[in-house]
């Protein structure tokens, strides 16, 4: 019995093994590409690169001050952008919670944003020229801030919470938002960390709303930053030029530093997930199940 176990034991280790590295391989190809040399790619990438170089990184980091100054934006909004979206979110989603009148008015009207969209030109006259939000940073927070999904997410979720919690601190004498601050929040961690991830992930991988409602070069984010490198890369390597020029756009790997620009995106990322990946499926199971 106890070799039966430790035969069980084994084959579990090989086959989670197996499976992680699988979902690694991808990843690792990408670290390795990103150090390949543009002549050396051309019949694939290896996990060891065949000649290592680091022309994608100086490529991308030709104008450090630049890429710092992005850097500085795309964490300001993600970190303000996130804590909004978590805090007016989850405030929603307690009010839906509770009984009122016209309260499946607010539940279908939230519904029907999922649904249907005003379109882009509507959406665009609104934040310019109602809202004003042309080359602020609130341009690239307040658009995002508000979503029906994560409204329902955290809802669900809060409805599993015992009423009996709410009518007690009721009875003691405590206020809505005391008790959304000091029962609901700490209760609702699991779904809020979920919340905060995506939330996180949409901010730091956006830069549609830098290229619709910023121009000024300094406040560009770090996704449409790396976005116009890439673009001016392709656009030289493609464009008629000096004999000069073509030898040195010969050199620049263009898949080297589309595969370094994914590792200096999704790192800070990477590093955020394994503080909340305890909470992943459990947020969002219970709220799935209790509806």
């Amino acid at each position: 019995m106890k070799k039966r176990t430790t035969i069980s034991y084994v084959l579990v280790v090989l086959f989670v093994g197996l499976f992680s590295f699988i979902c690694l391989y991808p990843f690792l190809l990408v670290i390795s590409g990103s150090f390949t040399t543009r002549a050396a790619s051309t019949g694939g990438f290896t996990l060891i690169p065949k000649e290592f170089t680091l022309e994608s990184y100086r490529v991308l980091f030709s104008n450090s001050k630049a890429i710092i100054d992005a850097y500085r934006v795309t964490v300001l909004v993600t970190v303000s952008g996130t804590a909004l979206a978590v805090f007016i979110n989850s405030m929603m989603a307690f009010v839906l919670t509770r009984p009122f009148f016209g309260r499946k008015f607010f539940n279908i009207y939230i519904l029907i944003t999922m649904l249907f969209s005003g379109g882009m030109v509507p959406w665009y006259i609104i934040c310019t020229r109602y809202l004003h939000l042309q080359n602020t940073y609130l341009a690239l927070v307040l658009p995002m801030v508000v979503s029906a999904w994560n409204i329902f997410l955290i809802r669900s979720y809060f409805k599993t919470i015992p009423d009996s919690l709410y009518e007690s601190a009721r009875i003691d004498g405590a206020g809505d938002f005391m008790i959304y601050r000091r029962i609901y929040l700490p209760l609702g961690k699991p779904v809020l960390a979920i919340v905060l991830l995506f939330s996180a992930l949409g901010y730091w991988n956006d830069w549609w709303l830098g290229l619709m409602l910023v121009e000024r070069q300094e406040m560009q984010p770090l996704q449409m930053l790396l976005r116009a490198i890439i673009s001016n890369i392709q656009f030289l390597q493609t464009m008629d030029s000096s004999p000069q020029m073509q030898m040195m756009m010969a050199n620049i790997p263009g898949e080297g530093v589309r595969m370094a620009l994914v590792l200096i995106t999704t790192g800070p990322i990477l590093l955020l997930y394994p503080f909340v990946q305890r909470y992943f499926v459990k947020g969002i199971m219970l709220g799935s199940i209790k509806g």
